[in-house]
């Protein structure tokens, strides 16, 4: 084996066992759906911003407490649980000309690196999927945690948001208005408050 091809196996082997070793370091929390939302909005004429929900929705976060950027997240959005309050548009929102639910049934996110910005502030950059199309964005991130709650569980906080432009996933229908403005605007800002908990584990005498 020649030197260079040493050194490439030595290099997986190293990143194969910090894997290993920040897997073991991390504690898998599930979210509390009663305290948690996901949310978008989206601007309409031009001169109002329309606001809705996704209903169903999971997430893995594997979550290093010693140090939160080692952690991982992981969010898998239900895109036929989107709710404005509006039936007809939920319907059209499902429908191909936005989400195409039937044929993309799920939006989702999953991060590759999490980057200490701040207090509390973080960047998790990570691959986005809508509507079969992947993109790298970067989400802007504040953890608060983790800690130990009245009932024996480990909770953790996490809030952030992203702004993408729709066009960029194929969610590209629109009606150009007689003053040059678009009927529903390209800009999505998605925004999301997610608490999570672990059992803490009792220990054995």
């Amino acid at each position: 084996m020649s030197y260079m091809s040493c050194r490439k196996v030595l290099a997986l082997t190293a990143t194969l066992l910090m894997a290993a070793g920040l897997a073991q370091a991390a504690e898998r929390y599930r979210v509390d759906p009663v305290h948690s939302h996901i949310g978008f909005s989206v601007r309409h004429l031009g001169i109002s911003n329309v606001r809705g929900e996704f209903k169903k929705y999971s997430s893995t976060l594997l979550v290093d407490e010693e140090d939160l950027s080692l952690s991982s997240i992981e969010f898998r959005i239900e895109a036929a649980s989107i709710f404005t309050d509006h039936e007809e548009r939920d319907g059209d929102l499902r429908s191909a000309n936005f989400l195409d639910v039937e044929n993309h049934p799920e939006i989702v996110f999953t991060s590759k690196k999490i980057e200490k910005t701040g207090d509390d502030e973080y960047v998790a950059t990570g691959d986005l999927t809508i509507r079969g199309v992947t993109k790298e964005v970067e989400l802007a991130i504040t953890l608060a945690g983790p800690l130990r709650d009245p009932w024996g569980m480990m909770r953790l906080g996490v809030e952030g948001e992203v702004t993408i432009n729709r066009q960029d996933y194929g969610v590209s229908w629109n009606r150009v208005l007689d003053t040059g403005g678009l009927v529903v605007g390209n800009d999505v800002r998605i925004s999301f408050s997610i608490e999570a908990t672990r059992k803490i584990e009792q220990a054995t005498a």
